[in-house]
């Protein structure tokens, strides 16, 4: 697919439209979707969250996080032009396998985010796989970079990410509305810091939804766009037609940042206010059969979780993201989460479609 847009270049790799899909998680970025993103001359990503148990059910049989992992980007692959995952430093647990199984799987890019992925290049070389930090300031870069350098290594590109972005937010609650954590306020010290320490590509990410929007941010600088809102309503993603009908139907006023009941993981988090896991979370017995977002106790066990205990204040993520991916809406409500700009989806498309849109066809 040609296009007026400038290609974008990442360890030596040239992707022909500088569109980065973002990594949905729960479950709603798998191969279809990556697969399609890569074949019309984007990013494709997929999301690491509970693969063990999609790819399981899927296969009718068990299977652990390596294989998991694995198994998706070698899929996502297999169509030609270039995919790669979304691992959130939040999933202690399986964090390191999955970055093993991607680089062995010969992932183009692990994207990391959701806390600063500091130890990220340590666990295994990563060969080809070119390791991409997610950050929200110029100052997370740097710290980024300063403890890379010292295990010889330096991001091979960077996504910023601004507070418009749809699930878990790298900012305080007061902070999101400020003036200077505006994307486009944000952008030129992380643009600095990137130079600082190689030069390598900044990607932004957060509130982008038009051909325009990406065509502003190429003008101040940036080297690529990371969408993740525009995907989620396509005909591969694997959202169940219940979330992306909602997306659809949604107005801006059903865009609400979630603070009580709150995500456990202790991040702002935007989602569809009629999401029926947040409607219900104070209602819901608190349980935890899935476990993904355990952190350690005082005894290094992974035993701890807000939403293990009690629902008055926190929702479930893990069980409220896999229903809406399909995993088990029987048995436990959707949540859903949304950029910004979900109010203005108003079809599903295909993403050869939105690729053409968003490449200025």
């Amino acid at each position: 697919m040609k296009t007026i847009l400038d290609k974008l270049v990442i360890k030596d790799k040239e992707i022909p439209i500088p569109i980065i899909q973002g990594g949905m998680g729960v479950g709603v970025s798998l191969h279809p979707l990556a697969s399609a993103v890569a074949k019309a001359g984007g990013v494709g990503i997929v999301s690491s969250a509970a693969l063990d148990r999609l790819v399981s059910k899927r296969n009718g049989k068990k299977v652990g996080t390596y294989d998991a992992v694995y198994e998706e980007i070698s899929l996502a692959k297999a169509a030609g032009g270039f995919s790669g995952i979304n691992i959130m430093v939040a999933l202690m647990k399986t964090y390191a396998d999955s970055v093993r199984a991607a680089i062995d799987s010969g992932a183009d890019f692990i994207i990391s985010g959701a806390g600063l992925p500091l130890s990220l290049p340590a666990i295994q070389p990563p060969k080809d796989t070119a390791l991409i930090p997610i950050v929200s300031s110029a100052r997370a870069l740097r710290l980024i970079c300063k403890k890379w350098e010292r295990l010889g290594y330096r991001p091979d590109a960077v996504v910023l990410e601004g507070p418009l972005a749809g699930g878990h937010l790298g900012f305080k609650i007061e902070e999101i509305g400020l003036e200077s954590n505006k994307l486009e306020n944000l952008f030129p010290p992380v643009k600095d810091a990137a130079k600082e320490y190689g030069d390598f590509p900044v990607i932004v990410a957060g509130g982008i939804y038009t051909h325009d929007d990406i065509v502003r941010f190429l003008k101040m600088g940036a080297d690529g766009v990371q969408m993740g809102t525009r995907f989620l309503a396509t005909e591969e993603s694997s959202a169940t037609l219940d979330y992306k009908s909602s997306v659809v139907n949604a107005n801006d006023s059903d865009i609400v940042i979630a603070e009580d009941p709150a995500s456990p993981c202790g991040l702002p988090f935007r989602i569809l206010k009629q999401s029926p896991m947040f409607v219900s979370a104070g209602g819901r017995t608190a349980k935890c059969d899935k476990g993904y977002v355990l952190s350690k106790d005082a005894e290094g066990n992974f035993t701890s979780c807000p939403a293990k205990d009690s629902n008055e204040h926190y929702f479930c993520i893990c069980n409220g993201l896999l229903s809406s991916c399909g995993y088990n809406p029987d048995k436990e409500n959707p949540l859903y989460t949304v950029g910004v700009n979900a109010n203005r989806i108003n079809e599903i498309v295909s993403v050869e479609t939105l690729m053409r849109e968003l490449a200025g066809f």
